[in-house]
């Protein structure tokens, strides 16, 4: 077979891997100028619609276990009913986790995506 080199101790790099690693190693191509936007493929402004859209049924959907989670809370806690309480306050919770999420859903993606711009590729340097 060839020489055999070794990228990481439980698996073999063979010959196609190696020459792999090389051609990258050597390339200059880079993605600096990354800069993905919805207006590139034929579609996006639609699909961007509909993710609007997907996000507002999700908050609607949120309120409505909101007030459904507090109702059950509410008739539980005067019943004495322990685990109605319990899921009232549980639904609440999360309906409220749900939306902190929605909302924040594209600050999240935003953060995720710079940092991962910010990694360095160990090849080119």
């Amino acid at each position: 077979m060839g020489s055999v080199l070794v990228a990481h101790p439980l698996r073999p790099m063979g010959v196609h891997g190696a020459h792999a690693a090389m051609l990258l190693s050597k390339t200059n191509f880079t993605f600096q100028n990354f800069k993905p936007t919805a207006a590139a493929l034929p579609g996006g402004s639609t699909l961007l619609r509909l993710v609007d859209g997907l996000g507002g049924w999700a908050l609607i959907l949120a309120v409505a276990g909101l007030v459904v989670g507090a109702a059950l809370w509410a008739i539980g806690s005067h019943s004495q009913n322990y685990q109605q309480s319990y899921v009232g306050r549980r639904a609440v919770l999360v309906s409220g986790v749900a939306a902190l999420l929605i909302g924040a859903a594209p600050t999240l993606i935003s953060f995720f995506f710079d940092t991962g711009q910010g990694i360095v590729n160990p090849l080119t340097h």
